[in-house]
């Protein structure tokens, strides 16, 4: 059994090979200034899968914006708080004086997207030529159409604004257009998260149905879109590395129309392998209000650095819990110093109200000494034995930017832990193998104030020399995987837990 906090992966005929992460400290973005005409300037349909990174307490994320002229822009985004929309997808044109839109429910009630761990699947359908108002931008997600509200002023709509009628479109202009950043302001409101599968179609306001499609388990899948893409139009798939403009590079454009972009502050790295077809672990930032800081989490939620906020010790939790099967991740600790634990929590521990504490197995390292130690599911600190100490046994130091990694076996009830490749002699049992295979064991680690982790879960923001991929083919391991472990990602889990 696998509990898995958030939506799942999805999958089917179709596969989505990569994502790109846009990691906002980084501004990553890529850019392209059009030339030469459009097939139409009043019809358009985007089409992009997403999974989000920090939902943000304060700025805007950027998805895909051009410029219409001067400093006009049409511009689509998930914003930040501004009006009570925190967390709301925004549509702007022509800086909203030709409409702003939000996602909304009715009733003033506009949908917000929160979930970090979930991939989700945006269609905007465009054509201000239409008589009917409403039929002039249509908005999908995950296949359904949902309905769009209009000026929004401290949660409520104060005018009724649709897109103007005949609106030439921004996005169907020769000028510079970006994904990933605010294009009128450079580097501005840069996005946060994944981005796998964008389409965008010059000419033409496509149903869903040509991107996606509801699958015998009644979830809705990605399909391949096979029509024109029109004059303008593109496809990112994301999966070649490079820094070119050309097909060779990470911005390349493999519709056959060559409209390929520049990347700017993209890194090998952020082509990753976590998809809406192959979902991979990550940190969860839904904890983040009630255990630390939504700063202290970057790199597409897979770096925890809590020098970047202002809560002190925090705890980082992973998105999925599993119940079975044997499991193995990556843990980088770019500094050595001060109290620290990496290991594992029981998922009836973890709450968006306080931090998890780390109750479970794991390594607690002081002033570069690493002892192991095991507390219970029933007090805050209690050793195997159920005696209310820690039992601990002295391990190796180690040193900046050493490798952790950790095997857990759910099956069997133990967990090893491996420092650069080589395995600590001792391999421990879990304390109540019954409760953790109810709960189910969640990756974590805790410490003092100014720690740092970077989790490779498969998917890893850090460079890898060697590269070691599970049996099944999946992740990106600095070390090899122990024979029988998998990688955390939704295409193993349900095969393996």
């Amino acid at each position: 059994m696998v509990n898995i906090l958030g939506a799942n992966s999805v999958s089917g005929g179709y596969e989505i090979d990569n994502s790109l992460r846009f990691n906002k400290p980084d501004t990553a973005v890529l850019r392209k200034t059009f030339s030469g005409s459009p097939t139409a300037t009043q019809k358009c349909t985007i089409s992009f899968w997403t999974k989000l990174a920090n939902p943000s307490v304060t700025t805007s994320k950027s998805i895909f914006s051009a410029i219409k002229s001067g400093s006009n822009e049409d511009i689509i985004q998930f914003h930040g708080i501004n009006n009570g929309i925190h967390g709301g997808f925004e549509l702007a044109f022509n800086n909203g004086n030709d409409g702003v839109m939000y996602i909304g429910t009715g009733g003033n009630t506009l949908v917000r997207f929160r979930d970090s761990s979930a991939w989700y699947h945006f269609v905007i359908a465009i054509d201000s030529t239409q008589g009917t108002a409403s039929n002039r931008v249509k908005v999908y997600v995950n296949g359904v159409q949902n309905e769009v509200e209009s000026r929004i002023d401290g949660g409520a709509i104060t005018t009724d604004v649709v897109l103007t009628e005949d609106y030439a479109l921004a996005f169907l202009t020769a000028s510079a257009h970006s994904i990933g950043e605010n294009v009128e302001s450079a580097g501005t409101t840069p996005y946060d998260g994944y981005l796998a599968d964008f389409n965008f179609i010059d000419g033409t306001q496509n149903a869903p149905t040509d991107f996606g499609e509801v699958n015998d388990n009644g979830v809705w899948t990605p399909i391949k879109y096979t029509g024109s893409y029109g004059n303008y139009g593109f496809f990112m798939e994301f999966k070649e590395t490079g820094t070119g403009t050309d097909a060779s590079g990470m911005g390349a454009d493999t519709s056959g129309n060559d409209n390929h972009f520049a990347p700017v502050n993209l890194a090998a790295t952020d082509v990753t392998t976590d998809t809406p077809t192959n979902n991979f672990m990550t940190l969860n930032s839904a904890l983040a209000d009630g255990q630390f800081n939504t700063s202290e989490l970057s790199e597409g939620n897979t770096f925890y650095n809590s020098d970047q906020g202002n809560d002190g010790a925090g705890q980082p939790t992973g998105t999925f819990a599993v119940t079975s099967g044997k499991w193995y991740w990556e843990v980088k600790v770019p500094s050595a110093q001060n109290s620290r634990s990496i290991g594992i929590v029981n998922m009836d521990r973890v709450s968006i109200d306080r931090p998890p504490q780390l109750h479970g197995s794991g390594f607690t390292a002081t002033n570069s000494t690493v002892s192991v130690n095991f507390q219970d599911l029933t007090a805050d600190q209690v050793d195997k034995a159920g005696t209310h100490t820690q039992e601990q046994a002295s391990l190796a130091s180690f040193a900046n930017n050493d490798i952790y990694g950790i095997y857990l076996n759910m099956d069997d009830g133990n967990i090893r832990f491996y420092k650069n490749g080589s395995a600590y002699t001792n391999q421990f049992d879990l304390d109540d193998l019954t409760d953790w295979q109810s709960g189910g064991a969640v990756p974590t680690a805790s410490g003092a104030s100014y720690q740092a982790y970077l989790f490779n879960f498969g998917n890893p923001a850090f460079a890898i020399s060697s590269g070691n991929a599970d049996a099944n083919g999946y992740g990106n391991f600095e070390y090899a995987v122990p024979s029988g472990f998998y990688s955390l990602c939704t295409k193993n889990l349900g095969e393996f837990g």
